[in-house]
């Protein structure tokens, strides 16, 4: 008998009345009489109450006691979870746009027998799902892996950045990558890097709450990611979220100046140190700013997937030992990247291992806990003994998308002095030219 989730004495009692998951019961109850369809349910919930699922499609969880009579009503099947399929018409007069599937929360559902969220729909049936997209443009859909973004490495970076590349040279549009949202921001910026020439728009997006929760972000997101794909005109790699807690309109994020800045809100994804390049409403796109890579209808895009993946991210801490770097380089590190405090400092307990990084001509980049401002060195007397000790100011860059960028120009090169060189060009944006003093922490889009 198939009893998903229930176990003990609610577990005999369903056996007694020869009841399993799936089947329509009757429920008598504290005086009160509940009928539905039994559901299966956590294995980590109160152990003494089942779930039905009411006429009315809500589910109700009834404490079972000792008293409580449960009666069969009619046989049924284990509930599974399907989605249709709706036969999508190509057509010539739109454009075609690639969906391309990497697992995460925007491609998952709840399994009800642990309460855990797993990637299990492929990409096509991302697409079933919202068949909206399919009036804005022609689908297709390719599946580069299927894995939590938690799970996310370089290879499966340089793997995405080839898939993209071969539907933008066989002709796509554009391509949309779903993308767990833990990790987005750093598969967004690993792309910015290795995608040379792009001339179409390429956008991530992915969901907070899975596909099967009623206050899913999944459709809305994955509708405006279409959009812009299909009728931007950016050539850059993007990111495009809620741009509220709301269902009305997502944001257009550079790729390598976005972060999650929030663990579970709808809005949880902000562009850092500039405002968005746009929005999208009714899947209609505003754009606020015009500095940004036009799209072209040819070219040929290449992928640099060379990354050194010997580099550490470090968090600078008060006393933070010489030895954390000496470890570094004694394991093989070829290059470290610091999340240093305020305008870029460390504490003078890490300049011998700075200094040993210097004389084995591993590379330093700094940058700032703070996110928002820029890393300036030339402030105080510790940033100035940083800059002699060889340690290369990031700017504005965020902590992360330094350490993308390291990985990939070491891929480059091993000399100090390009390394230096290509660390402070702005290869994708991820260098704000100037920092503006109005863009902090709610960006002035609002009042746009």
């Amino acid at each position: 008998m198939v009893m998903p989730g229930y176990r003990g004495r609610i577990e005999r009692i369903l056996k007694r009345a020869s009841v399993k998951v799936g089947d329509k019961v009757k429920v008598e109850s504290r005086g009160r009489t509940y009928v539905g369809v039994l559901m299966p349910r956590t294995d980590l919930g109160d152990p003494n109450h089942l779930v039905l699922k009411l006429s009315s499609g809500y589910n109700v969880g009834v404490r079972v006691e000792a008293a409580t009579k449960v009666t069969l009503l009619e046989s049924g099947e284990l509930p599974r979870l399907t989605l249709p399929r709706p036969e999508i018409v190509q057509d010539p007069n739109k454009p075609l746009v690639t969906i391309v599937g990497t697992g995460g929360t925007i491609a998952s559902r709840v399994d009800y027998r642990t309460g855990a969220v797993y990637p299990s729909f492929t990409a096509e049936d991302i697409c079933s799902a919202v068949p909206e997209i399919a009036e804005i443009a022609n689908i297709r859909v390719v599946e580069a892996c299927n894995v939590f973004s938690e799970h996310m490495t370089p290879d499966l970076w340089v793997k995405i950045a080839r898939v993209v590349a071969r539907e933008i040279n066989a002709g796509a549009a554009g391509v949309v990558v779903a993308h767990g949202t833990d990790t987005m921001g750093y598969t967004s910026a690993a792309l910015s890097f290795m995608l040379r020439g792009l001339f179409r728009p390429v956008v991530l997006v992915g969901s907070q709450r899975s596909s099967d929760r009623p206050s899913s972000d999944a459709a809305l997101n994955l509708i405006s990611a279409v959009a812009v794909a299909a009728r931007s005109d950016i050539a850059e790699v993007t990111v495009v979220m809620h741009g509220t807690t709301d269902d009305d309109f997502c944001l257009i994020h550079r790729g390598t100046k976005v972060r999650k800045c929030h663990t579970s809100r709808r809005d949880a994804f902000q562009s850092i140190n500039e405002v968005p390049l746009g929005m999208v409403r009714n899947a209609q796109i505003k754009m606020f700013r015009d500095d940004y890579q036009r799209a072209s209808q040819g070219g040929r895009v290449r992928v640099q997937g060379k990354m050194e993946r010997r580099v550490s991210l470090v968090k600078v801490t008060p006393g933070l030992p010489s030895n954390v770097i000496r470890d570094i380089i004694s394991s093989g590190g070829k290059g470290i990247v610091l999340e240093g405090t305020g305008l870029g400092h460390a504490p003078e307990s890490l300049f011998d291992g700075l200094a040993l990084a210097q004389r084995r001509r591993i590379p330093v980049v700094m940058t700032s806990q703070c996110l928002w401002g820029r890393v300036d060195m030339n402030v105080y007397s510790t940033g100035r003994d940083l800059l002699r000790l060889g340690v290369i100011p990031a700017e504005d860059m965020l902590p992360e998308v330094a350490w993308v960028k390291l990985m990939w120009v070491l891929g480059r090169t091993r000399d100090p002095e390009r390394v230096a060189k290509l660390m402070l060009q702005n290869v994708a944006g991820e260098i704000t030219p100037r920092t503006r003093p109005d863009v902090f922490l709610r960006p002035i889009f609002e009042a746009k």
